[in-house]
């Protein structure tokens, strides 16, 4: 199958269920925001939105893999925006939520995003970093000492 076609469908169910069928269903029922705070949380949705499909793009282009632990990248995939975080994915993917979260004033959505925060770092603490270091040795070494975690470090 297609890189691009298996990319769409991960993207469909794993980001899709959880940056946009959850909050929904969460909210379901509830009147969103109007005036600047519709616009300030469509806009946070719209970044985290670009994120995700600018990360995927570069993972399948660049690394050709896909998003999934299953598929994922044959190469280190350190341009893009991965040159300032080791995570943007999973940062638009928060991004996402916290427009959500702004649209509805909700506070279990931003429970939610708390959870998927904590859920992805024990995540990429005990898997990713560690599957991360067996395929790619001293490159993702490297890597991980020069870019932040989740945001960009300051510049020396």
């Amino acid at each position: 199958m297609n890189l691009y076609i298996k990319a769409a469908v991960f993207t469909l169910v794993a980001p899709g269920s959880g940056g946009v069928l959850v909050p929904a269903l969460l909210v379901r029922g509830r009147e969103a925001a109007d005036g600047a705070v519709l616009v300030a949380a469509l806009c946070l949705m719209a970044i985290g939105a670009a994120i995700y499909l600018r990360c995927v793009w570069d993972f399948v282009v660049f690394g050709r893999g896909t998003p999934s632990p299953i598929d994922a990248p044959k190469r280190l995939v350190i341009r893009g925006l991965y040159r300032y975080s080791r995570n943007p994915m999973y940062v638009g993917l928060l991004t996402l939520i916290a427009g959500w979260a702004i649209l509805f004033g909700s506070v279990i959505l931003v429970g939610y995003g708390l959870f998927l925060f904590i859920f992805f770092s024990v995540f990429i603490h005990f898997y990713e970093e560690r599957h991360l270091s067996r395929e790619f040795g001293d490159e993702y070494q490297t890597y991980k000492a020069q870019v932040g975690r989740w945001l960009p470090r300051p510049s020396r």
